[in-house]
């Protein structure tokens, strides 16, 4: 039996006598239980920020991207797609170039990101669930295609269903004795408006094309791309994917995943997490020092108590570890409650969605959550350490001054 843990015990559970020591404990219960369960609820709403955002890059970007190291363009060679294929996961290879340009339609002109794409893209039917008008389609019946953003359609007024109107693409050409005022200084291809595309904002300046006409128009040679974007098959392991190429390829190309694609994004995330922890944790902190009054006044009180133990050939040590338990009891017994509430408060907003993003024309109507074992282990080894913190002083003056107590005695 742990004597110094049945002593805490038996202190805290104790029927005889409910004091004012009793309600300051039961108020530093409640202070690190709902800590604790804001901990749970913000570590998770910012964890669903960020799955969220992968679900929308997954929408629009591959899972891995090879681009060169230096400069725009990328040569392909026959060796580099078999090196590709060998790995066995990889499912799909879209041939990529992208470049800025000119749009036109009718009387509107806007600059736009220009993405050139063979019909593999279409395969991976990432865009199926982003369509908000018109058709899917590159190129049908020897005629090509383009497929336009919201926002490029919203700035141009274009309108699928006009077949006859093109978008014109233009491209400046790369010849010093042109000038910017001639004619013959841009390439140009004109293209029917397939279909309108809605991901969110940072997609919404692109136009997607055929690869042969976007090549063409940006003077790119038959085997220069701007990337490679890769599908992996179901199953495979995309970060052991992208070491394995990144150590074939060499340090010619650069391999990406979605988080590399946009790291100030992911990055500011993790940082306003970080922040918001920190702040939280000491949030749990000031909750706590009502355990370290507690536990002084229980130290006072039970003085006479502690120095019978001495008495009886108690160490200094084994009255510290009767005072620390008591603080772990009461930071122990609020954390599982705050860790139990905050959980419960999570699964109800996956489920129903209470809180609302209050953000109309938003991609989803509720706060995103996600439950992370680690941020669990995080908020539980915070909690032990403030309350090892606030603990040890009381403890350690109750070990001291009833020592002091018995020598005089």
């Amino acid at each position: 039996m742990n004597l110094p843990l049945w002593i805490a015990r038996r202190y805290f559970f104790s029927k005889r006598k409910r004091s004012f020591i009793n309600l300051i404990s039961l108020v530093s219960m409640l202070g690190v239980g709902v800590g604790t369960m804001a901990l749970v609820v913000v570590l998770s709403v910012f964890n669903g920020m960020e799955e969220l955002n992968r679900m929308i890059f997954k929408t629009f970007e591959a899972d891995l991207t090879i681009s060169p190291a230096q400069g725009k363009r990328l040569t392909v060679s026959p060796g580099l797609l078999q090196t590709i294929q060998k790995t066995g996961q990889v499912h799909l290879i879209t041939q990529v170039i992208e470049d800025n340009a000119l749009a036109r339609y009718r009387d509107g002109q806007t600059v736009v990101k220009l993405k050139g794409i063979d019909n593999s893209y279409l395969q991976r039917r990432q865009l199926d669930t982003a369509l908000v008008e018109g058709r899917l389609r590159l190129q049908e019946d020897g005629m090509a295609y383009a497929l336009v953003a919201e926002g490029v359609r919203n700035a141009l007024l274009i309108s699928p269903e006009d077949p006859l109107t093109l978008l014109e693409l233009w491209y400046p050409q790369n010849r010093k004795s042109y000038t910017v005022l001639s004619a013959d200084a841009f390439n140009r291809a004109d293209l029917a408006v397939s279909g309108v595309f809605f991901i969110e904002d940072n997609f919404n300046d692109y136009v997607l094309a055929p690869l042969n006409v976007v090549r063409e128009l940006v003077g790119y040679e038959q085997n220069q791309l701007s990337s490679l974007e890769l599908q992996i098959k179901a199953g495979g392991e995309i970060a052991q994917l992208k070491k394995t190429l990144q150590q074939k390829l060499g340090g010619t190309v650069v391999i990406k995943d979605r988080d590399d694609l946009n790291p100030d994004l992911f990055r500011a995330i993790r940082v306003e997490k970080l922040f918001v922890t920190v702040t939280l944790a000491f949030l749990v902190l000031v909750a706590s020092i009502n355990i370290f009054f507690s536990l002084s006044m229980l130290a006072i009180e039970k003085k006479d108590d502690v120095a019978i133990l001495y008495a009886m050939g108690a160490s200094p040590s084994l009255v510290r570890r009767i005072f620390l338990f008591e603080g772990s009891i009461v930071a122990f017994i609020g954390a599982i409650v705050g860790l139990v509430l905050g959980i419960v408060l999570c699964l109800l907003q996956q489920r129903f969605g209470f809180v609302s993003m209050g953000i109309e024309g938003s991609l989803i109507d509720a706060y995103p959550v996600k439950l992370q074992a680690n941020d669990l282990i995080i908020t539980t080894f915070i909690v032990i350490t403030v309350t090892i913190v606030v603990s040890w002083f009381p403890a350690q003056k109750a070990a001291a001054v009833s020592k002091a107590v018995d020598s005089v005695q």
